[in-house]
Order: structure tokens, then C-alpha cells, then sequence
């Protein structure tokens, strides 16, 4: 059976790189770490991965990205797959974009860049002891 998927979705790469860094400092082997530079690659990615047959568990998410704002992306995943984690990292949502993602979308939490690594680690850390 394959690993599980952490999936960091941002339209800049050094966000991404630094978050699969953390990640797989902090948890090792025990995910699979996906990256995507926006919303639509992301749902291609999830499509693909969940058709594998390979689970996405964590979403974390930008808000501000081309095409497809977060709250939007992130309520079209829980329409889809409900059980998955999802949270937002960003620096500029505004607040009806995050009470909405909280609502239809069951989003965990939103943290603000530049986030804290103690405090994303948290995050997921919590996120993951409720699967």
C-alpha cells in the first residue's frame, strides 16, 4: 500500500520547497510529500493520485493564487473528498474568504505567512490525530 499524501499547494516554488522541507524533517518516510503550483494542477494531482488508489490527507494551501483562489479550491476538495485535512497558509486572504473556507470547506485552520514552523508543525500534527 503507498504511503499517504501531504499536499502543499502555492504558486511560488521556494514556499513549496520550504514547506516539503519542514515536512519531511519533522515526519520522515511516514508520507508521501506532493507539491503544486496551483489549484488546477492540484486537482489534476488529486484525481490522479486518488484513481492510484493513494490517499491525500493534508492539504495545505495558499489563498492568493492564479485562477483559483484557496477557499474556492479548497471547497471543491471537500466536495469531493470530505475527510481530507485542509488548511490555508497565507499571507493575504481576508476574512470572509476564511469564514467561508471554515464553513464549506471544514477548514482546520489558517495560518499566516510568514508562518512559524513550530506552529505549522502543530497544526498538521493535530490535523493528522483526528484521521
Amino acid at each position: 500500500m503507498s504511503k499517504p499524501v501531504i499536499l502543499c499547494v502555492d504558486d511560488e516554488r521556494m514556499v513549496l520547497d520550504s514547506l516539503r522541507m519542514q515536512l519531511s524533517t519533522e515526519f520522515g518516510t511516514s508520507y508521501k510529500y506532493e507539491a503544486a503550483e496551483d489549484a488546477y494542477e492540484a486537482l489534476d494531482l488529486i484525481e490522479e493520485l486518488d484513481h492510484d488508489q493513494i490517499s491525500v490527507i493534508v492539504i495545505i494551501s495558499d489563498w492568493l493564487m492564479p485562477g483559483i483562489k484557496g477557499d474556492d479550491f479548497l471547497i471543491r476538495v471537500h466536495e469531493r473528498f470530505p475527510k481530507v485535512i485542509k488548511i490555508m497558509l497565507t499571507g493575504q486572504a481576508d476574512q470572509a474568504a476564511i469564514e467561508r473556507a471554515k464553513k464549506q470547506a471544514n477548514l482546520h485552520r489558517c495560518l499566516l505567512k510568514p508562518w512559524s514552523q513550530t506552529e505549522l508543525l502543530e497544526t498538521i500534527k493535530s490535523a493528522l490525530s483526528k484521521l
